[in-house]
């Protein structure tokens, strides 16, 4: 480990160590994260694409690593990390790798002996912002703009891949998906699944549903993803769709409803929900920065689920239709599985509105 610093737009500076292998100075936005466990989870999520994250909890990976089939994607996404203590070795029966050595396969920069408390401070005076790991004499003159970034265009499928040999099809809509996500989808035998770019138009297809997934970065970003979806509504209103977090507000979008960016974000897993007109409240996992305004949602659009900590919107449905879309992850990966349901219900709206197309036909 050699000394490093980890420098913020705003000015201020922490000074840590780095692995020998880290140089020179490497960009992102910095956010943090509450968890107690799922480094693995949270650095392969393609949503973490730009960021670096400050991992509150004091010591990180005691555990190691898993095999790829646990992770969110196929590679690290994140752009670093943060940490207090990094654990010098990984004891677990399921480890195959220390996070240092999976780090630098990817190259992903680490910074240790940081007060991570004092920094999520500063981050929760400030919001997130721009900073730099940064090992050598070389100081960062300026810093890019995040927000500015297409990164959903860098996480995205490459082109058009279906699965299953179910008699429902649904569209699944690409902007950085979570692995688990795709495995929950595709544990439903009824379904064939056609997954697609962020910018494929669907419209034209044949399908008896919609999802939109999670993914990086500013909504605006995908405004096109957004014009899409509002043309599915317009064309088949009784089709079902679905989605989850970016996926959340791309329809708030469509339905011409603002975004916004929220101060420090949400990125754990335990943010209590409540289910809007019930006393039900869920532990979810979260991992977003931006949120749906619900001041500019149209008639007939109602909040469906708001967060108990700060009452911000976390998901939001139709009165009538059956399109509805949530901030946190049901998937969890990593997190509490206490929303999984929501899978359940978006298929079986999926069955219901078929049976009706049918029984109309016949």
């Amino acid at each position: 480990m050699i000394p490093a610093k980890l420098i913020l737009q705003t000015g201020e500076v922490f000074e840590g160590k780095s692995p020998d292998w880290v140089k020179g100075i490497n960009f992102g936005e910095i956010v943090f994260n509450t968890g107690m466990v799922g480094y693995t989870e949270v650095l392969t999520d393609p949503s973490y694409k730009g960021q670096i994250v400050c991992f509150t909890y004091p010591m990180i990976g005691n555990y190691g690593v898993e095999a790829q089939s646990h992770w969110e994607s196929d590679r690290i996404h994140a752009a670093g990390i943060i940490v207090s203590e990094l654990a010098p070795f990984y004891a677990r029966s399921q480890g195959e790798q220390s996070l240092q050595d999976w780090c630098k396969k990817y190259n992903t920069p680490i910074i240790a002996d940081i007060d991570t408390r004092a920094l999520t401070k500063v981050l929760r005076q400030h919001g997130v912002v721009a900073g730099a790991i940064v090992v050598g004499d070389q100081m960062p003159t300026s810093y890019p703009d995040i927000s500015a970034l297409d990164l959903v265009k860098e996480v995205t499928i490459d082109s058009p891949v279906s699965i299953g040999k179910g008699h429902r099809k649904i569209i699944a809509v690409d902007c950085g998906m979570k692995a688990n996500i795709w495995r929950y989808l595709c544990a439903y035998s009824q379904l064939t699944i056609k997954r697609v770019p962020y910018d494929y138009d669907y419209t034209g297809e044949d399908y008896d549903g919609v999802f939109i997934s999670n993914g990086p970065g500013d909504p605006k970003r995908c405004q096109i993803t957004a014009d899409i979806l509002q043309k599915a509504m317009q064309k088949h209103p009784q089709k079902p769709i679905f989605g989850i977090c970016l996926g959340a507000q791309i329809m708030g979008m469509a339905i011409g409803a603002k975004t916004y960016k929220l101060k420090f974000g949400h990125r754990a897993q335990n943010h209590p929900c409540l289910l809007e007109g019930t006393n039900r409240s869920y532990l979810t996992s979260q991992n977003h920065g931006f949120a749906v305004d619900e001041k500019t949602m149209p008639d007939q659009w109602q909040v469906w689920f708001r967060n108990l900590n700060d009452q911000t919107v976390q998901g939001i449905k139709h009165e009538s239709l059956p399109y509805s879309a949530v901030q946190f992850h049901p998937e969890a990966g990593p997190g509490p599985v206490d929303t999984v349901w929501l899978f359940d219900r978006f298929v079986d709206q999926i069955a219901k509105k078929s049976e009706a197309v049918c029984n109309i036909s016949s």
